[in-house]
């Protein structure tokens, strides 16, 4: 018995120290950010001078290929950070983006500019950053400490911005200048960092101003009466598929809030390819009451879903968990549901 009792005790020991172990692993964050590979390029030998064996006569030297010698001092090795620099995201219709100093900017179109600086401070409060002077009539407010959470840092930034509204042209100009940045505590001033964070709340900013127009139009639709009638149908190869009668954009844009009534939650999402994540997690018996129809009878867990553009239509083809396109009944079981969603 008390060999059994010493074994259990070390057992739990262990078990304690590989989860501690495993816990330490995934917090470091470093391999996001280093070159993966060898690194036996940092001890190769410096470049030396030609000697020619004797009797043999070189070629006159030309200058012209001779590999200059620097004295670099950044970062080589594991110490070096590869990720790209930041980019601001165009993500508004007609908009373009900048970044000049520690400033990002995003240029959209004068139309809106009556209701642009509310529709920004909107977004800003709907994130819960904390504003610490607003002045409305400059269109110019700054903000408290943003703390950031990256998976690619083990030591978190946080910044204090000045984020303005000001008329540039035939265009208004969202502009986020970054006016304190730290990490773990410490002032940075690095240029990577100044541009990656400034761009970071610039694109919050981007995404939420492009969601109110989405919205926007999305109830402009509504009011005017457009309907999407859903069908089922099949793809070249006869897989099954729903075929809805609205084009793509139409489509795109109303899928997420569709989809969220019945049950599938959009994790992931390309425009480009028309690929879309979404994790399904079936409603209970009363949600399905609400919604007019019955449960479709689809498993929990993470389904793709691709949409095609047909013109004046699109298709939607879901691939379950195992990689399996629906089968005709599933399919067919959707047609209500995604009608039922489409027009609550």
């Amino acid at each position: 018995m008390a060999y059994s009792v010493q074994k259990s005790r070390l057992a739990k020991v262990a078990g304690v120290s590989l989860v501690l172990l495993l816990a330490a692993c995934s917090s470091d964050s470093r391999y996001k950010r280093q070159v993966s590979g060898d690194e036996s390029y940092l001890d190769a030998a410096p470049l030396a001078e030609l000697h020619a064996p004797a009797g043999l006569i070189l070629p006159i030297q030309n200058g012209d290929y001779n590999i200059p010698v620097t004295n670099g001092s950044g970062a080589v090795g594991k110490a070096l950070d590869i990720r790209p620099p930041a980019q601001p995201l165009a993500l508004v219709s007609g908009a373009r983006t900048q970044f000049t100093g520690d400033t990002a900017s995003l240029l959209v179109e004068n139309g809106r500019n009556s209701t642009l600086w509310p529709q920004v401070v909107s977004v800003i409060q709907s994130k819960n950053y904390a504003i610490d002077k607003r002045d409305d009539a400059s269109q110019t407010l700054t903000t408290d400490w943003i703390e950031w959470n990256r998976l690619d840092e083990d030591q978190q930034y946080r910044g204090r911005y000045q984020v303005s509204v000001k008329p540039q042209g035939y265009q208004q100009a969202v502009q986020v200048k970054l006016l304190n940045l730290e990490q773990a505590g410490k002032p940075v001033a690095d240029p990577s960092s100044l541009q990656r964070y400034s761009t970071e709340l610039l694109n919050v900013i981007a995404a939420g101003l492009d969601k109110t127009a989405t919205d926007a139009a999305n109830s402009a639709q509504n009011r005017n009466g457009v309907t999407y009638d859903v069908q089922s149908g099949a793809d070249d190869t006869g897989l099954p598929m729903l075929v809805v009668r609205a084009p793509f954009n139409q489509t795109w844009q109303r899928l997420p809030a569709v989809l969220s009534k019945a049950g599938m939650k959009v994790s992931d999402s390309t425009r480009s390819t028309g690929s879309m994540s979404v994790t399904y997690s079936p409603l209970s018996d009363s949600d399905w009451q609400d919604l007019g129809v019955r449960d479709p009878g689809l498993t929990s867990g993470d389904y793709k879903i691709q949409v095609g553009d047909l013109d004046n239509r699109s298709s939607l083809q879901f691939i379950d968990p195992k990689g399996h396109t629906l089968t005709q009944a599933q399919n067919d079981a959707l047609v209500a549901v995604l009608q039922a969603a489409f027009n609550k």
